[in-house]
């Protein structure tokens, strides 16, 4: 049932349901998550049931309620039942609006699972320490990195451990790979798209046994680590492991997946190694094997540390002095200067050829420069005792009146720079920017790329048709230029001196508008990479299928996955971007008396799904065991396991595990 109009009766009698509070795009992507994903019933509260995404979030099956009121107020929860609902997620409104609903929650509702959207995040985690069982989020902070990856053309990653997780593509997969995370990728159908593929390769049929006999069977009677079990060879993990130990990242590589090669040992040609294997389950041949439908594979890699931009020094520091020399000068005053610096050095090095002495002519132009310089006398010149011919007078009569000259441009620098105040004023591009991205739209996700991309050493500017985005004193806090104009788009981003960019990102909140500057964008550089913030998937697919060197990323979609996953009090570290698909790094612990206790990778591990990529172990929990290669032993109280889970995987997991309790 849906409400009708503001003021409408409270929602009938519901408990165990989840509040969202909020009528935008994240909003919408949450409710969408809840209720196709983790199957719970939904009450939204929206400020306008007319505005924004709230029409679509009324359309949603599930969504048992959509109340409206302007703001959140005593009497808005109490209107959807927030003393027996399970979970509040508030992802609209400020920061101070969001703190104080969620005490109110609480006040209500002691036990309540309260997740909230902060922009600020030191100030979300103060919060935290304020709520019983509550997290404070951020859908910028959490969609930024990819968004700053996807315009320096590289993977984005989450940190797990001492290691970076990313995603690379077909040939860029290498001997750090964990596993594979999708294959069948057309890039003109991203439909095809098929995430976490059941495991294939040398070790599939001893997977299938495993997973069929469990712990009881003769998987488990045999020798771990010996070829053909499945502890060596199951799964993904690395060959090395035995039971307990340790598989890193380079040893899973050794394990084959979807359109890897076969492992086989050092030396040894793959015919005579499948020989000797006793135990070895025949191959079969390739006229035997199913056809693999055509389409590209990703993989999920492991890196010591996130790759550095490397931009040289001698780049950096001619940057530097450009962009130096055109804030504290005017172009008249920098043509003056730059004529007095080349009549300078030419006269020194007449000096220098018709003396020979590098010091004295130092000495001599130095003198000069500061007006210092003595004459020769009219008599000395007359007997031939002079300095040094007509060549040498005329080289210092030059030095000299430049030198006078660079009194008053100094003068004239400083006047300008400390007298009209501007230091306080805009910063536009300097002549020395180049090889730099530019962020359309200093909205909360436009500032966190700016910061992330800043952070990396990567130059940026910013472009903002508002005055008063709030981003714009935040960007220009660090020293970026911006470029703030209401006119066309095409103007802006010359201003922004396009033609010597690498990127473009466009994140302000209307598709239209970040799509005008992608093609605006592409039409003054044709091989400048554009990275666009859309919501619409259609939108998407007119990119990836129309634009090469372009990329399209979501707020909502990357981020509603980890709040709704936060909304259940799971863990989630981070996001992966496979395209428009969205792939979620989570921990989970396995609590005494929870239903993790007893179960193994085989119960956990759903194709599609869920894979498990690490495990912590009690005794050992600073440890990441990597690919775990005991896949039949059993979590115990303390266990940790970290896993790659699709959408939908990781919601039919968290059933799995909330009916077991």
């Amino acid at each position: 049932m849906t409400s009708e109009g503001w003021g409408t009766p409270p929602v009938g009698p519901i408990s165990q349901h989840y509040i969202v509070c909020g009528g935008n795009a994240l909003a919408h992507r949450l409710a969408v998550e809840l209720v196709e994903h983790y199957e719970v019933p939904v009450v939204v509260l929206v400020p306008d049931r007319t505005r924004d995404h709230a029409p679509q979030i009324e359309q949603l099956a599930g969504v048992v309620a959509v109340v409206e009121y302007s703001s959140v107020t005593e009497e808005a929860l109490r209107a959807v039942r927030v003393e027996t609902a399970r979970g509040i997620a508030l992802v609209d409104g400020s920061d101070q609006g969001n703190i104080h609903t969620a005490l109110s929650a609480q006040d209500r509702n002691p036990d309540i699972r309260i997740v909230l959207r902060m922009f600020n995040q030191r100030l979300g985690d103060n919060i935290e320490r304020l709520l019983k069982n509550g997290t404070a989020l951020s859908g910028s902070a959490t969609a930024a990195p990819a968004f700053a990856a996807a315009a320096l053309s590289r993977p984005n990653s989450v940190q797990v451990g001492d290691r970076f997780l990313h995603i690379a593509y077909d040939e860029d997969i290498d001997s750090g790979r964990i596993c594979i995370v999708a294959d069948r990728i057309d890039r003109q159908d991203l439909s095809r798209i098929r995430l976490l593929p059941e495991q294939e390769g040398d070790s599939a049929p001893f997977v299938r046994l495993a997973s069929a006999f469990g712990g009881d069977g003769p998987v488990r009677r045999t020798r771990v680590g010996a070829p053909g079990t499945g502890a060596g060879s199951a799964g993904d993990a690395g060959g090395t492991a035995g039971a307990g130990g340790t598989g890193d990242a380079a040893g899973a590589a050794s394990v084959p997946e979807q359109s890897a090669a076969p492992a086989q040992e050092p030396g040894v040609r793959p015919d005579r190694a499948a020989r000797d294997r006793p135990d070895r389950v025949p191959e079969q041949r390739p006229e035997q094997r199913p056809e693999q439908e055509p389409g590209g594979v990703a993989a999920l890699q492991a890196l010591p540390s996130e790759p550095p931009i490397r931009i040289g020094w001698s780049r950096r520091l001619r940057w530097r002095l450009l962009d130096t020399l055109r804030y504290f000068t005017s172009a008249r005053l920098r043509l003056v200067l730059i004529t007095a610096l080349a009549a300078v050095l030419m006269a020194f090095g007449l000096l220098w050829y018709l003396n020979r002495d590098f010091g004295w002519s130092l000495y001599v132009s130095l003198l000069d420069l500061a007006g210092a310089a003595q004459p020769d006398q009219h008599a000395d010149a007359a007997a031939g005792t002079g300095t040094g011919g007509s060549w040498q007078r005329v080289a210092q009569v030059v030095i000299t009146f430049c030198g006078i000259t660079f009194a008053p441009v100094a003068t004239a620098i400083m006047v300008e720079v400390l007298g009209s105040g501007r230091r306080g004023q805009p910063r536009n591009p300097g002549a020395g920017t180049r090889d730099h991205v530019i962020v359309a739209g200093l909205g909360n996700l436009g500032t966190r790329v700016v910061a992330q991309l800043h952070g990396l050493g990567v130059p940026v500017v910013g472009l903002e048709r508002d005055p008063q985005a709030r981003g714009i004193s935040a960007v220009r806090a660090l020293g970026v230029p911006v470029v703030v104009d209401d006119g066309p788009l095409e103007e802006q981003l010359r201003r922004a001196r396009l033609k010597h960019s690498r990127a473009v990102v466009a994140v302000s909140g209307d598709d239209a508008t970040n799509l005008e500057a992608a093609l605006e964008a592409r039409a003054g550089k044709r091989d400048v990479r554009v990275v666009v913030r859309l919501f619409d998937d259609s939108f998407a697919r007119h990119v990836y299928a129309t634009l090469d060197n372009a990329a399209s990323r979501s707020v909502s979609y990357l981020s509603a996955p980890a709040f709704a996953a936060a909304l259940m009090g799971r863990e989630v570290l981070g996001t992966l971007s496979v395209f428009r698909h969205v792939l979620l790094i989570a921990e989970l612990r396995a609590e005494e008396g929870g239903a993790l206790v007893g179960m193994n990778r085989h119960d956990l591990e759903d194709p599609g799904g869920v894979r498990v990529i690490a495990v912590r172990l009690a005794d050992r929990p600073h440890l990441y065991n990597w690919n775990y290669a005991d896949r039949t032993r059993r979590l115990e109280p303390g266990d940790r396991i970290v896993v790659a889970a699709s959408r939908s995987g990781l919601a039919r997991l968290n059933t799995t595990i909330t009916d077991g309790n």
